[in-house]
């Protein structure tokens, strides 16, 4: 009996991350894809961000809970705004800029003005990144080696990047590590 009620949680669990995960993402068009490496153009997009002052490993945790706040009613409406994802993660000198991209049904005047005045609203124009997509846990390791392939792959290709790394998180912390949705992406210079 115990081992039934075990696996009807572990198959639970496994199934959840990628249900939960079935929500809006960012469209784009493949311009080039090899194995697990595209370049993508994106269309434009509007995201709410927060900016964070605090060690790497606490400033996913800690932009997302700001960013859920107000999608979850801290807004001027009080109206819950649908989940997306990715979570965007990227460093802008000595600060984190964390952010969700905001459902593609919204404009910027649309969109309910955040209570919070950390949290900012803004327009993304269209632009060109080369990707890498990859599973596992978010660890320095994990990133720090996917995103040496990818350089090696900018490198050999000649692409012209510009900026710092961006982290896309797809998955609930709960989804099992195997199934995880993770990217990096550099934006191209045109």
């Amino acid at each position: 009996m115990i081992a039934l009620i075990i696996g009807i949680v572990l198959i639970g669990t496994v199934a959840m991350g990628p249900m939960m995960s079935n929500v809006e993402t960012p469209k784009y068009n493949l311009v080039q894809s090899d194995s697990n490496i595209d370049i993508r153009k994106y269309e434009s997009i509007i995201v709410a961000e927060v900016n964070i002052d605090v060690k790497n490993e606490d400033a996913l945790a800690e932009g997302f809970r700001l960013l859920a706040d107000y999608i979850f009613g801290n807004n001027a409406t009080k109206k819950d705004i649908a989940m997306t994802a990715p979570v965007l993660k990227q460093l802008n000198g000595d600060t984190w800029n964390i952010s969700f991209v905001m459902p593609s049904e919204y404009k910027m005047d649309s969109l309910p003005k955040p209570l919070n005045d950390r949290v900012k609203l803004k327009r993304i124009r269209a632009k060109k990144f080369v990707v890498i997509a990859f599973s596992g846990r978010n660890s320095d390791y994990n990133l720090e080696q996917h995103e040496e392939k990818l350089m090696k792959y900018i490198k050999s290709n000649n692409l012209s990047v510009t900026g710092s790394p961006k982290y896309a998180f797809y998955n609930p912390p709960w989804t099992l590590p195997f199934m995880r949705r993770n990217e990096i992406m550099f934006e191209i210079r045109y």
